[in-house]
């Protein structure tokens, strides 16, 4: 998308220095940016690589000598992760609508908005309702009595689960799975798993007599607000009784599981490979790092971190920093991997000091 670097400047609320008129077509990282392209040269480590690109035009760091580095057109800006994002929309290419395709299959009892695309194979439930300006890509499937905001965009393989009620401006990426059964299972007697809880392992395990697993049914189904992002191949299970949960706002990953029961509070984060086992709440803006997991039934309060990798096993106050397994907060992960190391290479100097000699 064709745009002048004082158009993309006061988009982002910045000076341009230099020839404002320089037209450009695309972004590129300064090693490969070519004469039609804004370079992305945010940071002093980029200078060698700007000054030996075809760049006529750049978004450059605070102090940079934009006419040495040979360029016509600069803009600086004080943050430049968020210029980004208004770069990237700027010049992303939007997604058009072309109506619904003709091999659709739509329930005579769904109720479609103005403006919305459905792509080829699509499949839409009975009373399924769509709202305007929403977009479905190829190989979607809804289900009976679903509920889409206006202005969505379903990538293709996307799948969503009955009854499933989504806001508007939500985006689902490939493969994403809303309201499938969550895993509840039960057996008649205590399971392992249940006297494990209970006894903490203490006394070994018994095999119960019977061991068959009873399905419970998920008659929650999901419920997601509004500027929900979810990523490819990742999937919300739907409540057994009331609806699993996720705030407005709300960023998920990739191959991020979220169980049945689960409840995330608006604008969090929740990374690739995140687990959120059933029934946990998430509190409002916090981020949970990538292959980060949190056991059923706990709470983490609002305004939480948790560390990659970090394993959450009991509830968490509002505000902390939590890293390792289990998690524990921030400074005291540190002081224990500290001590950790410190016994290692006592011990390892210990180990030195005691080995025979060899001479003797």
């Amino acid at each position: 998308m064709t745009q002048t670097v004082a158009d993309i400047a006061r988009a982002l609320g910045a000076d341009v220095l230099g020839d404002g008129g320089v037209v450009v077509s695309g972004l590129a990282e300064p090693s490969m940016a070519g004469p039609d392209d804004l370079a992305l040269a945010m940071s002093k480590r980029y200078a060698d690589a700007l000054t030996a690109s075809a760049a006529q035009a750049a978004v450059v760091w605070a102090d940079a000598d934009w006419q040495a580095l040979g360029l016509q057109a600069a803009i600086v800006v004080p943050r430049p992760r968020l210029a980004m994002s208004v770069l990237t929309q700027m010049m992303d290419k939007p997604l058009v609508g072309q109506g619904i395709h003709p091999s659709a299959v739509i329930d005579p009892a769904a109720k479609i908005g103005a403006n919305v695309t459905i792509g080829p194979f699509c499949v839409i439930g009975a009373d399924a309702v769509i709202g305007q300006d929403t977009l479905l890509a190829e190989l979607v499937s809804i289900g009976a009595g679903v509920q889409i905001g206006a202005q969505g965009i379903l990538h293709p393989g996307v799948r969503i689960g009955r009854d499933v009620v989504i806001g508007d401006h939500v985006i689902l990426q490939p493969n994403v799975v809303i309201g499938a059964d969550g895993f509840s299972f039960v057996t008649a007697m205590p399971s392992i798993a249940e006297t494990g809880r209970r006894t903490l392992g203490k006394t070994p395990f018994e095999a119960i007599d019977d061991a068959t697993q009873h399905r419970i049914h998920s008659l929650g189904s999901v419920v997601l607000g509004d500027h929900v992002e979810i990523g490819a191949n990742s999937t919300v299970d739907a409540g057994t009784i009331r609806p699993t949960r996720i705030g407005s706002g709300t960023k998920i990953d990739n191959l991020v599981q979220v169980g049945h029961n689960v409840i995330v509070g608006e604008n969090c984060l929740l990374c690739a490979q995140t687990a959120v086992a059933g029934s946990a709440v998430i509190g409002d803006r916090s981020i949970l790092g990538g292959k980060s997991g949190v056991a059923d039934n706990i709470t983490i309060g609002s305004d939480c971190l948790l560390g990659g990798a970090a394993i959450v096993l009991g509830d968490t106050p509002r505000g902390q920093f939590m890293m390792g397994y289990p998690a524990k907060p921030m400074l005291a992960f540190r002081a224990e991997q500290r001590s950790l190391r410190n016994e290692a290479k006592d011990a390892g100097r210990r180990k030195l000091v005691s080995k025979p000699n060899d001479d003797t």
